[in-house]
């Protein structure tokens, strides 16, 4: 007789049952497949580590009986062979211990329910003609020119459909452009909120960012169904027009999160823009010795610095001939390669860096007034 006793409980299929309108089908669905592959993942593991546990036991129990017929061949101190004696017993029961288990892991295996990946197995391995070939993964660069293409020959669309509001609209919009269903339209979408960001229209890039998600959500149930996203846009829209509080708070919640990466990366992009600026200005500044005269000013002591500001020479020639003459030649060569200090045109004022000229604060006090300090 045959026993028809094993098709009692077969898991055939994740996806057999009928679920309630409000249940993300998809969901439960995956989730039940999960929860199968990571139950039969953890009953080979079981199986695994028994069947190492009986072999590493096996192994042991060889070397110690090996190693006891070795003391009696050498009549060695029966002390250790005692001891051997009883190790060896205790590996026997260790042994006797892990068949048992692997008996009743068996015995556990032959009542497992079938599923679809237990039912059948591949008798053997045959040969395709006409199959089409793996695609090679693009590069970065290829991916770049794709997605800038893309944007050129679809920009009117791609912003129509970022400022949509109503989800009727956004899915007949979709239905008459279904090529605006893919990677490409919500690259685009994230870049044109951080722009808007940048630009401090706070409420279009809301608006955008919205549509950003309708796109990303699109592009995930396609991926959990393995289809094309053109195939299933419309089963997001009807999804999320029912209502389901947990979809749309799952929708809302990942909207918010978006929004606030948009944020910081918009405000990175700023301050790096910001100090891009800063350090134009900087080199737009530097004086004829390359030293940045803010940076200078700022360095020089404050009866230095009250003579710039009032670019009065005669107190700047009094300030420095009261000075240390290193600290005046040092602070003189700092102004002028600064372009603080605007030596005359005809190049009579001294070097500070020559060893033959008087130290610069005697020769400032034959400066003509044809020489200007500027601040």
């Amino acid at each position: 007789m045959v026993d028809y006793s094993v098709w009692d409980h077969i898991e055939v299929s994740d996806d057999e049952d009928d679920t309630h309108p409000n249940i993300d089908t998809a969901s439960l669905f995956r989730w039940r497949h999960q929860a199968r592959v990571e139950r039969m993942e953890q009953f080979d593991k079981e199986k695994e580590d028994l069947e190492k546990g009986a072999t590493e036991c096996k192994k042991k129990l060889a070397e110690c009986q090996k190693k006891l017929k070795e003391l009696e061949v050498q009549d060695k101190a029966k002390s250790d062979a005692e001891k051997l004696k009883k190790e060896v017993e205790q590996l026997k029961k260790e042994e006797k211990n892990w068949y048992k288990k692997q008996d009743e892991l068996k015995k556990k295996e032959k009542t497992m329910p079938w599923n679809v990946d237990t039912l059948s197995k591949e008798g053997f391995s045959k040969s395709v003609f006409n199959v089409k070939p793996e695609t090679n993964e693009e590069t970065e660069e290829q991916k770049e020119q794709k997605h800038k293409t893309f944007v050129e020959k679809n920009l009117k669309q791609l912003k129509h459909f970022g400022m949509l509001h109503r989800w009727d609209d956004s899915q007949k919009y979709l239905s008459d452009n279904p090529h605006l269903v893919c990677e490409e339209t919500a690259n685009y979408l994230v870049i044109w909120c951080i722009d808007l960001e940048v630009e401090e229209k706070h409420a279009l890039m809301e608006q955008v960012a919205h549509q950003t998600i309708v796109m990303q959500f699109i592009l995930e149930l396609a991926k959990s169904l393995k289809v094309d996203p053109r195939a299933c846009f419309r089963q997001f829209f009807t999804k999320i027009k029912t209502a389901d509080q947990q979809y749309m708070d799952a929708f809302n919640d990942e909207l918010e999160a978006f929004k606030g990466r948009v944020r910081e990366r918009a405000k990175v992009r700023i301050e790096k823009a910001l100090k891009e600026y800063e350090e134009e200005e900087r080199k737009k500044r530097l004086g004829p010795g390359g030293l940045d005269p803010v940076e200078v000013y700022e360095t020089l002591p404050p009866e230095l610095q009250k003579c710039f500001d009032s670019k009065d020479i005669q107190m700047l020639q009094d300030t420095i001939s009261k000075m240390d003459p290193n600290e005046a030649r040092f602070y003189m060569k700092q102004c002028i390669d600064s372009g603080l200090w605007v030596p005359n045109a005809k190049g009579d004022a001294p070097d500070p860096e020559s060893a033959d000229t008087e130290p610069v604060y005697e020769e400032a006090k034959s400066e003509s007034t044809e020489q200007s300090a500027t601040s």
